[in-house]
């Protein structure tokens, strides 16, 4: 009989390893890809924005508008993306608590869509506004998705899965970006008539989320801890796993649910006071601090530059670039494949140790360009080398500190933390990045050179290992760096564990 059993339970497990990553694909198409290709598609249009935002001035008032308010208008539609990812961050909680992982994200689409409506009509209604509005949509739309696809994921992926699953949030933003690169081409829609159209473009992905995400099950946990359903919390941990393995997820689940009652998860600001939470808040601000001021994104910003120094032909930049965002993408995908095996701290400490290294030898080639007729080809391979030691090491693991620093009582307000801190982050980024070019010259990378060597610093003295360890395991050993000598600290009784995940 067994015998006769055995070959039908092949095409279910099947079936079941399809269902998860359809619901990988179905959350990162409208989560995190949306916010790399927003991210990527501004730069081709600069140019035509520029043009567009002098010509409707001057179809109004009937002069042109100076120059220095061109650029103050250019910089505000730039810096209105993480705005509304900061609001974004701050909406994603209670979006995820009031209606659920997965009906947060199809709403989430909304902002999407009336985003895509506003820049479609801008040029034909002569109102840059609408593309500052719209801009601000799309960032309030990647602040939310970026909070609740990881959450959502995580919840549903099986956990000897959890830590690759939870890759796949880097490996989508990295897509994001090479598909912006990639449409933003002139022989595409980076043309000077289409660029309404390039901006528009996010509305693909959010209607093909909108097209899947409801055939696809709601997280099992959300179902039965927040919702004490229970009968749904089945039926949906069947479709993600198939019947046979659901014994002792279900009775780890229930057990969460008795032991909660009456207790409420911590809000943002109580993580600051609280010492047995010190080191995990400290690492999270440290470490997600760094990944956003480490300079990735002057790299990008100032790739163009350098590939026109390196005698690169004006026409074949935007090709290059492209080069760029696929080599986060490839590395990205080893570090999603090694990280188990190397473990996180290692990622991390070697990713800040070849960007600190590669970052002197592009400062040394920017002041020596001159003198050396190979220097700009050194600086466009430290630009490569930049990007690949970014994408193996800070980018993918970063996002994963929030997951297994945290117990559960804790993990909400610190989404919602690492999500503002990101986007606070990469708002002044944006802003004061112009400034320090200007003010620095070809030195402008020391800064971020010595965010690196903190990051690796920290992470080799202050960071715990999670490779291969329990929640349980991760929770006992913060204990221990919380409180060294056991007689000054409280016993520690396990992790905290909630009803539900409100803030």
């Amino acid at each position: 009989m067994e015998d006769e059993q055995e070959p039908l339970l092949h095409p279910r497990t099947r079936i079941q390893g399809r269902i998860l990553l359809l619901t990988i694909c179905a959350a990162g198409i409208g989560g995190t890809f949306q916010f790399g290709y927003n991210l990527s598609i501004i730069n081709a249009p600069t140019l035509h924005i520029q043009e567009f935002t002098n010509e409707t001035w001057r179809m109004r008032t009937g002069r042109p508008l100076p120059d220095h308010l061109v650029l103050l208008v250019w910089s505000l539609i730039v810096s209105l993306y993480p705005l509304g990812g900061l609001l974004g961050a701050l909406l994603a909680g209670p979006l995820a608590v009031r209606l659920g992982r997965k009906k947060s994200l199809m709403v989430n689409n909304i902002f999407v869509v009336a985003a895509a409506t506003l820049f479609g009509f801008s040029r034909r209604a002569g109102s840059f506004e609408m593309i500052m509005l719209g801009r601000l949509l799309v960032g309030v739309s990647a602040g939310v998705s970026m909070n609740v696809q990881p959450m959502y994921l995580g919840e549903s992926a099986p956990k000897e899965l959890r830590g690759a699953v939870a890759m796949t949030s880097a490996i989508f933003a990295a897509l994001g970006i090479v598909m912006g690169q990639v449409v933003g081409l002139r022989e595409l829609l980076g043309g000077p008539q289409a660029w309404p159209l390039l901006l528009a473009s996010c509305l693909v992905p959010g209607l093909l989320q909108l097209a899947s995400l409801p055939l696809l099950p709601e997280s099992p946990r959300y179902l039965l801890i927040d919702c004490g359903d229970s009968e749904a919390c089945l039926a949906a941990l069947q479709r993600l796993r198939g019947p046979a393995d659901l014994a002792g997820e279900l009775a780890e689940l229930e057990q969460e649910r008795v032991v909660c009652v009456g207790r409420r998860a911590r809000r943002p600001w109580e993580l600051f006071g609280n010492r047995a939470l010190r080191r995990q808040v400290a690492s999270l601000v440290v470490l997600g601090g760094a990944m956003e001021l480490c300079g990735n994104d002057a790299v990008y910003a100032y790739a163009s530059a350098v590939f026109l120094q390196a005698r690169i032909p004006p026409e074949k930049v935007q090709y290059a670039a492209i080069g760029t965002g696929g080599c986060e993408l490839l590395a990205v995908l080893v570090s999603c494949v090694v990280i188990e095996k190397v473990g996180r701290r290692v990622l991390l400490m070697g990713g800040y140790g070849l960007m600190t290294c590669w970052g002197s030898i592009f400062t040394a080639a920017l002041c020596l360009q001159s003198s050396f007729p190979w220097m700009p080809y050194l600086a466009v391979s430290c630009v490569f080398a930049f990007i690949l030691s970014f994408g193996i090491g800070p980018a993918g693991v970063t996002g994963i500190l929030a997951t297994e620093l945290f117990d559960q009582m804790a993990r909400p307000a610190a989404y919602m933390v690492c999500g503002v801190l990101m986007w606070t982050m990469l708002f002044v980024v944006g802003l004061a990045f112009p400034f320090i070019m200007e003010g620095l010259s070809h030195f402008l990378y020391v800064p971020f050179i010595c965010v690196c060597v903190c990051g690796a610093v920290y992470t080799g003295f202050f960071l715990p290992e999670t490779k291969g360890k329990t929640f349980l395991e991760i929770s006992e050993e913060l204990h221990r760096l919380n409180f060294p000598r056991r007689s000054q600290g409280p016993e520690w009784r396990g992790p905290e564990v909630i009803q539900s995940t409100e803030l």
